[in-house]
């Protein structure tokens, strides 16, 4: 049998539309974004992409209210400030203060609201500090994580996780990183969903709001019809939840 849901509104948030001083990251920013707008349509939902560099407190907190389901996605690390640390670091590069600020307000609106959410790369490192939590500014073995030639991507593995969120985080598969930062102290009301053969977090849940967050990139070309797919359906059924109304199933 298969579940029958009803079309929803599904609000991605970005950073911005165009980086002159990077261009081949913007490509790379938007292959993903494109691949995320793309599996939530065919999931049968309706999907806005937002960036949100140029926003106002108001408008983000309207957005978050029209959505019955947020996406935060991945980009430039985190403004550290924001979680207590300076910008001399390894690899700290260019930083996004307005939308980091948009973004956490959009986060904590969202759980505040009981508003579905799915952090991705970046977005669990905005959600962990949109809740008090710190990150570690550049991993002891970020080649790991990431690689420096054409494909940024590499693959990693789960050593552990949580019980019951095994086909939702496709646990048995391969997932595609590419990043140099991580948790390091957890944010209040987070818990542990997985953890990489390094010891990496790569997935958090919150503990009473419906809130989603992964280190990897499900929505990569190779596995976003199954991984990111598998995370929409979660997002999805959390929507239903919340409403109150019972999905319909249809002998498939």
């Amino acid at each position: 049998m298969e579940l029958v849901l009803a079309p929803l509104n599904f609000t991605v948030l970005h950073i911005r539309e165009s980086r002159p001083h990077n261009p081949l990251f913007q490509q790379e920013l938007d292959e993903l974004n494109e691949n995320t707008v793309g599996q939530i349509i065919d999931a049968g939902h309706n999907a806005a992409l937002v960036p949100c560099n140029d926003l106002s407190l108001e408008q983000v907190l309207q957005i978050v209210d029209a959505a019955d389901a947020v996406l935060v996605m991945g980009g430039e690390d985190v403004e550290p400030s924001l979680y207590g640390r300076t910008s001399a670091y390894p690899g700290g590069g260019h930083h996004e203060l307005a939308a980091d600020r948009n973004h956490v307000a959009a986060i904590q609106h969202a759980i505040a609201t009981r508003t579905p959410l799915l952090g991705i790369c970046r977005g669990l490192q905005l959600l962990n500090v949109a809740l008090g939590g710190t990150l570690i500014q550049h991993l002891e073995n970020a080649d790991a994580h990431r690689s420096t030639g054409n494909d940024p991507f590499v693959d990693t593995r789960f050593d552990s996780i949580a019980s019951g969120l095994e086909d939702d985080l496709s646990a048995k598969a391969t997932h595609k990183c590419t990043h140099h930062q991580a948790i390091h102290e957890l944010g209040k009301g987070l818990q542990i969903a997985a953890m990489s053969t390094d010891d990496i977090i790569e997935a958090v849940v919150h503990e009473s709001a419906p809130v989603t967050a992964v280190q990897w990139h499900p929505e990569h070309p190779h596995t976003a019809s199954s991984q990111l797919r598998a995370l929409i359906q979660r997002l999805a059924m959390q929507c239903q939840a919340a409403s109150g109304v019972v999905p319909e199933l249809i002998n498939g």
